[in-house]
């Protein structure tokens, strides 16, 4: 590499400010990470990938994966919307077991504030069931999913559905139906919120900066409604 191209590689770098990612209040506030960028308004709009174990500091968490969008800028902080969790493919390999049924749902809930949200539910129990017991276990999920999140808020309902809350609901009832190992929320996804929820989130990238620490320590409203399952 030519001494002119080094120095604009070393210029290109030396141009950007690194921003500590932040959780949502709702979920600690807590930094996630730092992302290095030449301009804030650059952030606005990544998604960023953490575990929940990043938020709670519990290794037990560590299967479950986080995402959230920067919807904004303030001070040296990219402040973040939840977008959406899953669990590790390795993990959801695990729960797998012989001589077991696995009973998935995937249902569209929406929130106090017309938050909408798609949510995957599984159930594993310890034999094997009916057609009609699968059926009545999914008719549980529906119902509770659909019951809480109309209840909730958003910032209430995205804890319930991450921190195992519905699940135990859930779990309560199909309990009634046959045994069961585990029951959880797979994944969940959110398809739009209010254009207002970002702005009560995000501030303006503020006209002077602190100095740039010595090491590196528009939100999207909708998104395809077609994608229905993803494999297990």
């Amino acid at each position: 590499m030519s001494t002119g191209t080094s120095r604009r590689v070393r210029d290109k770098w030396r141009s950007k400010k690194w921003y500590a990612v932040v959780s949502p209040e709702y979920f600690g506030g807590v930094e996630l990470g730092s992302v290095p960028t030449d301009d804030p308004q650059k952030l606005i709009g990544r998604v960023i990938e953490s575990t929940l174990y990043d938020v709670t500091e519990d290794f037990a968490h560590q299967y479950l994966k986080m995402h959230f969008q920067i919807v904004g800028v303030d001070g040296r902080r990219a402040l973040t919307m939840f977008k959406g969790h899953e669990y590790s493919r390795d993990y959801l390999r695990s729960l797998v077991r012989r001589r077991a049924t696995r009973v998935d749902g995937i249902f569209n809930a929406t929130t106090k504030g017309d938050y909408k949200l798609r949510v995957s539910a599984c159930a594993f129990t310890l034999g094997r069931i009916k057609t009609s017991q699968e059926k009545a276990i999914r008719k549980v999920m529906g119902k509770t999913i659909e019951e809480k999140a109309s209840s909730l808020t958003f910032d209430q309902f995205v804890q319930e559905i991450v921190l195992g809350k519905v699940a135990s609901d859930i779990y309560n009832e199909a309990k009634k139906i046959t045994a069961l190992r585990h029951v959880g929320v797979r994944k969940s996804k959110v398809i739009s919120y209010p254009a207002e929820a970002a702005r009560e989130v995000a501030k303006p990238p503020e006209a002077s900066e602190p100095s740039e620490p010595e090491t590196p320590s528009q939100a999207q409203k909708t998104s395809s409604e077609s994608e229905e399952k993803e494999e297990s």
